[in-house]
Formats: C-alpha cells, structure tokens, sequence
C-alpha cells in the first residue's frame, strides 16, 4: 500500500519542503505592495500549469509505477502541493473583504480560480504536446 510506503512520505515530504521553500522564497523576493496579491496569484497559476503538464505526461507515458509514481509524489504532490497555497489565497480574500476592499477580493478569488482552470487546461495541452514528441535518437545511431 503506497500510503505505508516510506519512500512515497520521503517523495512527498522533500518535494513539499523544496515547493515550500521556492514559494517562501518569490513572497519575500517579491514583497505585497498593492492591493492584489500578485505573487501569490501567480504561484497559483504557475503551479497549477505544471501539475496539469506533469500529470499528463506522466499518464501519456506509461503506468504510475516506478519513476512515473516517484515524480508525480515528489514534484506533483509534494512540490506543488507545497508550493502553490489555496489556503493563502482564502486568508488573502478574507483579509482584502475585512478592510472593505469587496471589488478586489472578488477579482483575487476568480482571477486565481480562472486562470488556475485555464493554466490547468495549458499544462495538460503541453503533456500532450511532450508525450507526442518523438524519442531522440540514441547516441551512436
């Protein structure tokens, strides 16, 4: 059972800590100056667009075993799992509606909500566009 496995905590946990980390890292980098949470909004979308492309090359390219089940633990689950944050996007809505600023609230949650959805879709077309990539040619041939 893979939830007993370990190596599966291992994958996710270093995944996790390293999307954690790359996240941290964009939010102090790029301080919240404005009203709207740009950074945080992005990492949302960003992240969303490359779990749509692993996930599908990852299907496209055979069964979820192996290397495929490692990456999709440590870079799908666990990285970003660790580096997108729904949870911050929720807190920042709260925080945007607590001080009455209602109009960019609502433009925070379906901005990162919509273009997530969309990033999505785009990181799927692109796991399909690399899963349909020929093979390069071995060296030597």
């Amino acid at each position: 059972m893979l939830h007993q496995d370990p190596r599966a905590w291992a994958a996710v946990g270093v995944g996790g800590a390293l999307g954690t980390a790359a996240r941290e890292g964009l939010v102090l980098a790029v301080p919240w100056t404005g009203e709207l949470p740009v950074v945080i909004l992005a990492i949302n979308v960003v992240g969303a667009f490359v779990l749509g492309a692993l996930l599908e090359a990852l299907v496209r390219s055979g069964p979820d075993v192996g290397r495929r089940r490692a990456a999709r633990l440590a870079v799908g689950t666990g990285f970003c799992g660790g580096f997108t944050t729904y949870s911050t996007l929720a807190t920042g809505t709260a925080l945007l509606l607590g001080h009455g600023h209602v109009a960019t609230a609502v433009l925070y949650g379906v901005l990162t909500l919509g273009l997530g959805a969309l990033a999505t879709i785009g990181g799927i077309a692109w796991g399909v566009a690399l899963a349909r990539r020929p093979a390069a040619p071995a060296a030597g041939s």
